[in-house]
């Protein structure tokens, strides 16, 4: 009896160590994330000349609307768009190049967007454009999105991060995802750029200088999630991101637990493949090569997803009153409190309003979604799960 009493106190302490590392990491990055960075008017020099790629798998409804929007944009310079067509109907294509945009057609047997941006970009002439902007299928950037991504290409940068905003916070879930959204940007892209270290890349809205791109996409086979694959790569080569706040992409978030289940599933099998894969690499990035980045960067896999973090939480304070073993109620509110805490400064004040409270009340919902997920994800890894996408056009009070 008491060899098992000493194994749940040493268990117990475990968690409580691990969950205290989790809060400590978000409120470090939300609090710095409150350091306003000035991004002065410029004028540009030059500009360069982009290609704008839109890996597209099936997207037939709202394909149409975001290459009519991109090719809006207010760019003084060249900016071609190109949608990288996977299983879009033949009518989808002929509208494509009506609107003036162009459509670059694969067929893979694993559908993939790693390897949907490597066709492309080994197809496109490497002397007529100087840089790529990814975007996703249901992707609209702001009407001067290009002319501030140009100025980071100006200083010298190679990638440049936007600012990924929700286009629609139609459903409780989709305000909630559009709230993580935000929180993300805030820790993991406010927060690292005010401490000096690299933003992370979101997966749409950013760009890469071609040529660069282009070698980080060797080899990216069948990976799932390769923009965190493409961040470590990044990283290993000690270059550094440009987070751009005021450069807004809107995109659009999820709408049910169905559709929130499929995708977290796919985000949390990509997180436990490069905590796999990078986790002994990190130290010695760390150790030999006084890597920071790469170091934080793998530390990150190890973080529980936010809405597991508090369900944890909650379940070890409630467990606490009733069991007298290991942490006290006290540590465990404790923490519950600065968890919580964390997110609430990292989320911006305009969420703050009577719909947030009542999206709140499917935080239950959305951490057994979360848990459902966390179960898939290892088949998820085998396999490609796409996100379907309806919303074309933006929320009236969302664009700002």
């Amino acid at each position: 009896m008491l060899i098992l009493e000493s194994i749940l106190i040493f268990f117990l302490c475990l968690v409580g160590l691990y969950l205290l590392f989790n809060c400590l990491y978000l409120l470090t990055f939300a609090l710095a994330g409150l350091v306003t960075r000035n991004e002065p008017d410029e004028e540009a020099t030059g500009f360069v000349r982009f290609c704008i790629l839109i890996p597209a798998y099936k997207e037939d409804v709202v394909i149409l609307d975001t290459v009519r929007e991109a090719l809006a944009q207010q760019y003084r310079g060249q900016s071609d768009v190109f949608v990288i067509a996977d299983g879009l109907k033949p009518q989808t294509l002929r509208s494509i190049e009506t609107l003036g945009g162009k459509a670059i057609e694969v067929q893979f047997e694993k559908s993939t967007k790693g390897k949907a941006l490597q066709f492309a970009v080994s197809a496109l002439p490497e002397d007529v454009y100087d840089a790529v902007l990814v975007l996703d299928a249901d992707n609209v950037m702001d009407s001067n999105f290009l002319e501030k991504v140009n100025l980071s290409f100006q200083k010298g940068y190679q990638v440049v991060q936007g600012h990924r905003t929700a286009k629609n916070q139609d459903t409780p879930f989709a305000l909630l995802d559009a709230c993580n959204e935000e929180i993300n940007n805030q820790l993991f892209r406010k927060g690292h750029q005010a401490l000096g270290l690299s933003p992370n890349l979101i997966g749409s809205g950013m760009a890469f200088g071609f040529s660069y791109l282009k070698k980080l996409l060797v080899n990216i086979g069948e990976v799932s999630g390769e923009d965190k694959e493409i961040d470590f790569r990044i990283a290993r080569d000690k270059v550094k991101t440009d987070y751009l706040h005021h450069a807004l992409v809107y995109d659009e978030k999820v709408a049910n637990a169905k559709v929130f289940t499929g995708q977290r599933s796919r985000w949390i099998s990509a997180q436990i493949a490069c905590c796999k894969k990078y986790f002994f690499e990190g130290f010695v990035q760390l150790f030999r090569h006084g890597n920071t980045d790469f170091f934080n960067k793998m530390v990150q896999t190890l973080l529980l997803p936010r809405i597991l973090l508090l369900g944890a939480l909650s379940i070890m304070f409630m467990q606490s009153l009733v069991n007298p073993y290991g942490p006290p109620a006290l540590y465990w509110a404790i923490l519950l409190l600065t968890g919580c805490g964390s997110l609430l400064i990292a989320l911006p004040g305009r969420f703050y309003r009577a719909s947030l409270w009542k999206a709140v009340l499917h935080l239950p919902l959305a951490f057994l979604s979360m848990c459902r997920a966390l179960l898939r994800s290892r088949k998820t890894g085998q396999t490609f799960v796409h996100t379907p996408h309806v919303s074309k056009t933006i929320t009236s009070d969302i664009r700002r």
